[in-house]
């Protein structure tokens, strides 16, 4: 085979009248760049998606891990001061109000489809129960996953400078040091084990009729909305997350959640529909 190279190198000299071995090092340089691309292109493939391909659920989807809620994931909603109320709304999860008295919730035992845990017998009837002490543990596990979500390192920050309707986002974190406003329908595209994360220093605001929807088979429960101001979601708007926050949310007519609200104030319902993912 030796020879056979010899033999070409020979002929291939004698017709480009180059010298031998100018070929022979031409030829090793082609070769030493053919072995690089094969290099390159397997470090390549060997790269993670960004953001956080690796991460999301249980490390196998895209985005940030979960936030962990605690205790408070027993309850789909759960507020420090007032639960307030137009009827007729429909519930499904249970419900908790703490430090404030049983008094302070609005929302009867016929509108939800679990219980309502109050600090004392003040609380709605027959659902109600009284346990101080899981509502405790719930109320400062929902504090803890606010301060969870907020601390992440965001992928993304100050997108469309807080107005982000109309767009497709894919999982990751994102953080806004203003407020947030959806006025057209938002979508999350990912799978079920990706995770989103949206940090915002104020409030959020979803207009009337708007859709926050999930598309590939993202889940509710891998969307967390943390937000330090106050949470509005319009007449008739559909929202899908984990809604942390840090002051009220207020559901206006008919709107609907599929998801948790867990506000450091008040909750109020007017005629919606909540429902624990």
């Amino acid at each position: 085979m030796v020879r056979n190279q010899e033999n070409a190198l020979n002929s291939i000299e004698k017709r480009l009248n180059t010298p031998i071995w100018i070929l022979a090092s031409l030829l090793s340089v082609i070769a030493a760049g053919c072995d690089g691309g094969d290099n390159n292109k397997s470090a390549s493939a060997d790269q993670p998606n960004s953001p956080g391909a690796g991460t999301g659920v249980a490390g196998l989807g895209k985005g940030p891990s979960p936030v962990a809620l605690g205790a408070a994931a027993d309850y789909v909603i759960l507020a420090k001061s007032e639960i307030t109320n137009v009827p007729t709304s429909a519930v499904t999860g249970n419900v908790g109000l703490s430090p404030a008295a049983g008094s302070a919730i609005g929302i009867t035992c016929a509108e939800v489809t679990g219980v309502i845990n109050a600090v004392d017998t003040a609380g709605p009837l027959p659902c109600g129960v009284m346990d101080a002490t899981a509502l405790t543990a719930a109320i400062g596990a929902s504090g803890t996953a606010y301060t969870d979500a907020q601390g992440r390192a965001p992928d993304y920050t100050e997108l469309a400078a807080g107005n982000i309707g109309g767009l497709n986002l894919s999982p990751g974190t994102y953080k806004w040091s203003t407020s947030v406003t959806i006025p057209t329908t938002l979508t999350l595209t990912g799978g079920a084990n990706d995770v989103w994360i949206f940090q915002i220093a104020q409030g959020l605001t979803v207009s009337s009729g708007v859709q926050v929807i999930l598309v590939g088979g993202a889940l509710p429960q891998n969307v967390y909305w943390a937000t330090f101001g106050v949470v509005a979601l319009g007449t008739t708007s559909k929202f899908n997350g984990v809604i942390l926050s840090q002051t009220s949310i207020a559901m206006n007519t008919g709107a609907t959640i599929n998801g948790r609200m867990f506000a450091g104030t008040a909750v109020t319902l007017e005629q919606n529909t909540v429902t624990k993912p």
